[in-house]
């Protein structure tokens, strides 16, 4: 579910973190904009939350902050610009970039999907829900998952094969139910708003590699955000 479909190498991680870090540094700059109190605005509190679990430096940290504040010279606007399409084996896809350039980034986007089919705005967003996704792990081993959702406002939550979860919320409810998980023996590892697939497709062998390597392909692109894809993980 979501962008449960990613696989990494050992060898690839190191060249990923630097990827990792342009991604968040734009989420900051962008959460920013509406307050460099991170108090007072919750999407640039999960953001700084995601940034110091990646281990980015701090003086990256602050400097992204003041840019998307205004409180620097030279600050760059990052616009959020959604895609939709299939991947192949009419696998549906949405894909969020923040983009400084958005005729660059359609050209990318195009390229990308020769594989697949870029669809126009609504053609698969009818078969996703957007929500709040928390992702956390227990802080013991019988933490009681479906206890934690119902006491903490979640409408619904998947456990993982390693214990952690992902809890689903309303919109309007993701940080409140982020600020109470923890009561309730759940440390959050990130807090966001997502797409979360109605119908998605179960696909085996061959062709389930051929659409990882398609959204992992789409998810290197340095615009891409964020990637949902409609299928069984």
């Amino acid at each position: 579910m979501g962008a449960q479909w990613k696989t990494k190498g050992k060898a690839e991680v190191a060249a990923a973190k630097g990827k990792i870090f342009t991604k968040l540094v734009r989420e900051i700059m962008v959460a920013a904009r509406a307050g460099a109190d991170p108090e007072m605005n919750s999407r640039l509190r999960h953001a700084i939350e995601a940034a110091k679990k990646a281990s980015m430096p701090r003086d990256t940290l602050d400097r992204a902050i003041k840019k998307g504040a205004g409180l620097l010279d030279g600050t760059i606007n990052y616009e959020l610009v959604t895609y939709e399409g299939f991947a192949p084996h009419q696998v549906p896809v949405i894909v969020e970039c923040l983009t400084d350039n958005k005729n660059r980034t359609i050209s990318s986007i195009r390229s990308l999907f020769r594989k697949g089919q870029l669809g126009s705005s609504g053609s698969v967003s009818w078969d996703f829900t957007h929500a709040g996704m928390i992702e956390a792990e227990p802080e013991k081993a019988d933490a009681d998952v479906e206890l934690a959702a119902i006491e903490a406002g979640a409408q619904d939550f998947e456990k993982n094969e390693d214990g952690s979860a992902l809890f689903i919320t309303e919109t309007t409810d993701l940080d409140a139910v982020a600020k109470a998980l923890p009561d309730f023996g759940f440390t959050v590892s990130s807090a966001k708003l997502g797409y979360i697939p109605k119908n998605p497709v179960t696909l085996e062998g061959e062709a389930l590699q051929e659409v990882v390597a398609f959204l992992e392909a789409i998810d290197e692109d340095d615009d891409v955000q964020n990637v949902y894809a409609g299928l069984n993980s």
